[in-house]
């Protein structure tokens, strides 16, 4: 029994990066080997065990061959006489494709310490093509590694793969979970650069690969084009280090200027009613989980009331809490504050601008809550009133707090 550290854990260390997960192949055992040895089996598709002290993930040295569509049409082989280089031609990129033995040796048959130096992210072998979820993979790295490119004969290759349908055959937990993984890295427009250079984006999210060359107004949003516009958005929630569900809702807040018709643009009359209708559907299609849904939708829809909220009174501001659901939930409504701040930020010449509404409004919210609305609502009842009579008046009562607002 051989075992290699491999992957990401080795990139990582000659990067001088900090390290994540270990990975581990083992060469010359047998799933009963690794039982006896101690090793937990959790491997579906393949053989996978978990180090008995460590947790680390173990696999056995395998080769695979495509025998259908998408990312699980493979035929895996695992056993004793598979070796380490067997292993490594079947990964992703040169930088990926790298092992380490137990003296601290690099095993590198495919020139990933090359491609390193030279900032390249690079295919190993043709077999590349066989599995479109690396596409996404690609898109990922593109997203974390911001200062590496994509060698050209990978792009091509890419291409190729999204021409020939592959990426249609991907599901969606998988579309999803990279898509997550990316938005979390350290420059998310990246991701969506390399998705839309080879095609993918149009198939996975046409919904936002058609913003790109839709104008908006120059006194609004000096870059203009609204696809430039969302990335920087996605940069600067990024730069804020922010949560994954205000990128998600960053990502999909103007959707709808991609659905504007053309006889009034570069006005944008009715987009976040829109935004909301096609959010729906690429959350349905993905099955995106029910935080990035709910935050989304709010900051969709109440994105521009959000913005233009500093010349709003009162009743207004309370207006627009209520259809937040600020009071029942004031840290999602931080979070969309904040997806707010990403949006009048993320423009042209805007990234160092203070976002005053938020400021306001996360005042107006305090007020608010320090209504006693236990007594108003045992007031109200001993005045005779029931059931929505008695919403109204602790509306009445936070109104009245909100006069406070700008003194």
């Amino acid at each position: 029994m051989q075992i290699y550290l491999v992957g990401g854990a080795v990139r990582d260390r000659l990067l001088d990066r900090p390290g994540g997960d270990r990975d581990w192949v083992v060469v010359g055992s047998t799933p009963d080997a690794m039982v006896a040895a101690g090793f937990r089996p959790v491997g579906k598709d393949f053989p996978v065990f978990l180090h008995p002290d460590t947790q680390d993930e173990y696999a056995l040295a395998r080769t695979e061959r495509k025998h259908g569509h998408g990312y699980h049409g493979f035929q895996v082989y695992a056993a004793p006489d598979v070796t380490l280089e067997d292993d490594l031609v079947r990964r992703d990129l040169t930088i990926n494709a790298m092992a380490e033995d137990a003296e601290g040796r690099v095993i590198d048959p495919h020139g990933g310490q090359r491609d390193l130096t030279d900032r390249v992210m690079r295919h190993v072998s043709p077999a590349f093509a066989e599995d479109p979820v690396r596409i996404l993979r690609v898109a990922r790295f593109a997203a974390r590694f911001p200062d590496f490119t994509v060698a050209d004969e990978t792009r091509t290759l890419m291409r190729q793969m999204v021409d020939a349908g592959e990426v249609d055959h991907l599901v969606a937990e998988r579309v999803w979970q990279e898509l997550a993984r990316g938005l979390m890295e350290e420059r998310p427009s990246r991701m969506f650069e390399v998705l839309r250079d080879c095609g993918a984006l149009a198939r996975l999210l046409p919904e936002l690969d058609r913003l790109w060359g839709v104008p908006q107004r120059a006194d609004y949003h000096p870059e203009i084009d609204t696809g430039v516009h969302v990335m920087m958005v996605l940069d600067m929630a990024a730069q804020l280090n922010t949560p994954l569900s205000v990128r998600y809702a960053c990502l999909g807040h103007d959707l709808g200027k991609g659905t504007t018709p053309a006889d009034i643009l570069p006005r944008h009359l009715g987009h976040e009613g829109r935004s909301v209708q096609l959010l729906q559907a690429v959350n349905a299609r993905l099955r995106v989980p029910n935080d990035c849904r709910e935050l989304a939708d709010v900051v969709a829809r109440e994105h521009g009331n959000i913005h233009g909220s500093g010349n709003f009174g009162a009743s207004a501001v309370l207006r627009l809490l209520g259809r937040c659901d600020a009071w029942r939930k004031p840290q999602r409504f931080a979070e969309v504050l904040l997806a707010c701040e990403c949006d009048a930020r993320g423009r042209l010449g805007f990234s160092d601008q203070p976002y005053p509404q938020g400021v306001r409004l996360q005042r107006a919210l305090s007020l608010g809550q320090a209504v006693d609305t236990a007594r108003v609502s045992a007031e109200a009842l001993a005045r005779g009133l029931k059931g929505p009579a008695i919403g109204e008046a602790i509306d009445r009562a936070r109104e009245a707090a909100l006069a406070a607002l700008d003194d």
